[in-house]
């Protein structure tokens, strides 16, 4: 819609994790380190949580990308990897997800001791070739207690000199209140590296800003004002994904009333329009906005 108005070769402010994208905040590389740092120590159980919308997923695959770089400089890859985006699962769809993920070949109808053994089997025929074993789980805070249960007893498989699985959870601040639960205490205890995201302070919301807009091909001179900076930071409380939502907004608007820069005006519409964000003072009617929005958008329609 407005690409070509300012100046883009793509949106900048999707919502999609594109690791393209990815800026080493000061949280986001603090954590990113930890994972790494965690992985070549051979840990059984990593833990990386934050509020909605601070870029949980897009550092797992920004994490997975690094590994990924460290096996393509190796002549024998070092890592093996396993992402499940939704453990909302029991122990025997877990553990056959996880199966399906490494390439590992069941029988039809397999039971859980056959599909078990099978899993420790090939763990074990990874381990013997030198390679490490990584399974990330994103959303984390989902997973059922008995669940999370069998993922422990999973990383009780070991050799005498490292864990045959490495498991990073990766979930929202209820994944916390869920670990203290009595009955999965031992878990708890096990994992030894943790991070926990924040957000976005105004210097970082303004690299982040600058980033993105480079990475989507613009070349001109800043489209948001310091004022409209501070608006936004003030708006979406420095997370991320808020940060895109405002800023994609904000740009609807600059492009429907023909402008080529977005201040504090825009940036409170766009709050006022966001269930979400913190709202802030801005001079004009919200009506008036909407108007202008639906006939951008009825505009770009017909000329499409």
């Amino acid at each position: 819609m407005y690409l070509e108005h300012f100046g883009f070769n793509e949106y900048p402010f999707t919502l999609t994790p594109d690791t393209s994208y990815f800026l080493a905040s000061n949280h986001h590389q603090a954590a990113l380190n930890t994972l790494l740092v965690a992985v070549h120590t051979g840990e059984g159980f990593i833990k990386i949580t934050g509020e909605v919308g601070t870029g949980k997923t897009l550092l797992c695959r920004q994490f997975l990308t690094q590994i990924d770089s460290i096996n393509a400089t190796r002549t024998q890859p070092q890592f093996v990897t396993a992402y499940i985006p939704n453990p909302y699962l029991t122990p025997h769809s877990l553990m056959l997800s996880l199966a399906d993920e490494l390439g590992i070949p069941l029988a039809p109808g397999v039971d859980q001791h056959q599909l078990l053994k099978t899993i420790t089997n090939a763990l074990m025929a990874f381990a013997d070739k030198g390679r490490q074993v990584i399974l990330c789980l994103d959303e984390a805070q989902a997973m059922p207690t008995e669940t999370l249960e069998a993922l422990r007893l999973l990383t009780n498989l070991e050799t005498e000199k490292r864990k045959l699985l490495q498991i990073v959870l990766f979930g929202q601040p209820e994944l916390d209140q869920k670990l203290q639960h009595h009955n999965i205490r031992q878990l708890n205890q096990r994992i030894s590296f943790h991070y926990q995201l924040g957000t976005l302070n105004r210097s970082e919301l303004e690299q982040y800003i600058e980033h993105r807009l480079k990475i989507a091909g613009y070349l001109g001179r800043p489209i948001f004002t310091r004022r409209a900076i501070a608006a936004l930071h003030t708006a979406s409380q420095g997370i991320p994904r808020l940060i895109n939502i405002l800023a994609h907004k904000s740009l609807m608007l600059s492009f429907g009333t023909g402008e080529h820069r977005i201040g504090p005006r825009q940036i409170g519409v766009a709050a006022d329009d966001t269930e979400a964000a913190h709202k802030i003072r801005h001079p004009w009617p919200y009506f008036a906005i909407a108007v202008i929005i639906l006939a951008t958008v009825i505009g770009w329609g017909i000329l499409k």
